[in-house]
């Protein structure tokens, strides 16, 4: 696999996740670790950045689960310090957390092996709940972000290369694609459907083999240049 590429992962993690968070406000990051704090069930912080380069370090040293990650940051931005920790350390999982909500951001920091994007408006629940979707092997997107970041390939959508699927995908697993596509979670693509996390991420691996990809993104996006995905 690819670095930066996240299949689906087999079975459900346990206990809390180990979590670095980088963000260069002291004020917001000491909010955040408050915040994060009060649920010792879900999240252990295990360290805090407020620059990229030390970040990076730091993240070597303590190896995290999940790195919590705004992107404007002193120094290397955060699109920059997700390739990198891609590139040494591919099993720590990427989180964005910034103020920025436009597609292009969105598409670098996906490109770039994040596995989830969210704007700092959210609140602490989607953000713990963000966290266990992306441990899991989920790509976590608003659905307005996920709205405008598809909709920006409409290039792709708009002239199919092919009208019939030559991939062999069955209607549940278009179905969990079409879903995905609207930014819905594993779990919420399991509930619209009344069937398991589980077989969501089955659903999503015999997905990603048929179509020969590793990524929600990249499985969307050849999916809509086929014509099998409409948004």
């Amino acid at each position: 696999m690819k670095n930066g590429e996240h299949a689906p992962a087999q079975a459900d993690s346990q206990g809390a996740v180990r979590v670095f968070l980088v963000e260069d406000q002291p004020k917001l990051l000491k909010n955040l670790v408050k915040l994060l704090s009060a649920h010792p069930e879900e999240v252990e912080i295990v360290g805090t950045a407020l620059d990229g380069e030390s970040a990076l370090v730091e993240c070597a040293r303590l190896t995290p689960e999940l790195v919590l990650l705004d992107l404007e940051l002193p120094g290397i931005d955060g699109i920059e310090v997700t390739a990198r920790l891609k590139r040494t350390h591919p099993a720590i999982d990427v989180l964005i957390l910034t103020s920025f909500d436009d597609e292009t951001k969105v598409y670098e920091a996906i490109r770039a092996g994040a596995s989830g994007y969210l704007v700092k408006r959210v609140s602490i629940d989607k953000i713990l709940s963000s966290i266990r979707e992306v441990r899991l092997g989920g790509v976590v997107l608003e659905p307005v972000i996920a709205r405008r970041f598809w909709n920006s390939f409409q290039g792709a959508q708009a002239k199919p290369e092919i009208k019939v699927d030559p991939y062999g995908l069955t209607p549940a697993e278009l179905e969990v694609l079409a879903f995905v596509a609207k930014g819905l979670s594993n779990a919420e693509v399991g509930r619209v459907m009344s069937i398991e996390r589980r077989t969501v991420r089955t659903h999503l691996t015999h997905i990603y083999r048929k179509l020969g990809v590793n990524t929600h993104v990249e499985a969307v996006l050849k999916a809509m240049r086929a014509g099998l995905v409409e948004l």
